[in-house]
């Protein structure tokens, strides 16, 4: 921006010497051509500086938080997500044949409509048929009443621990 100011100094100064050897209408021409490039040239930059800020704004709003005022929260509450869960997940056949029990821990995004995305595997239950169950039954959900910071509604980051456990009946 000072470089621009520096240019903008210049220019004026030019021009206002340019203006007493005028001596025809071309050199009359001539000069209001430069100084309407001049205008353009900072037309052109402030419009720049506020695209600028625009986009950051908008990184801003696509920020993902971690942690925040309001947490996102699964309609029903913590105890409705856990029963969700239970009542959801899909038991590996693979892993129910050869007694695989583990848990994955899910990370995902709550998104400002409640949405999920970014759904990932923090930590792997120990095998990758109970990865998969459990990235599939997250993505399932429902909306959740999506998190707030300053009274905004953002981006959250959420991780739930899907659990794997054979009953005895399960069991080899």
């Amino acid at each position: 921006m000072t470089d621009y100011l520096h240019m903008s100094e210049k220019s004026s100064t030019f021009a206002a010497e340019s203006c007493k050897s005028l001596n025809t209408d071309t050199d009359m021409k001539k000069l209001f051509t430069f100084l309407l490039s001049v205008i353009a040239s900072i037309a052109l930059v402030q419009a720049q500086s506020t695209s600028n800020d625009s986009d950051t704004a908008n990184e801003a709003d696509e920020k993902v938080y971690i942690v925040v005022e309001k947490m996102p929260e699964f309609p029903g509450g913590q105890q409705a997500l856990f029963d969700y869960l239970s009542a959801n997940v899909q038991y590996p056949k693979i892993a129910r044949e050869n007694g695989i029990q583990g848990r994955s821990i899910v990370q995902f995004v709550v998104n400002k409509d409640g949405s999920i995305s970014d759904v990932q595997i923090a930590r792997s239950g120990g095998d990758p048929s109970l990865d998969r169950e459990a990235i599939r039954v997250i993505r399932s959900m429902p909306n959740w009443i999506p998190g707030r910071q300053g009274g905004k509604l953002i981006r959250v980051k959420y991780t739930v621990p899907v659990n794997f456990r054979l009953t005895g009946d399960d069991k080899k």
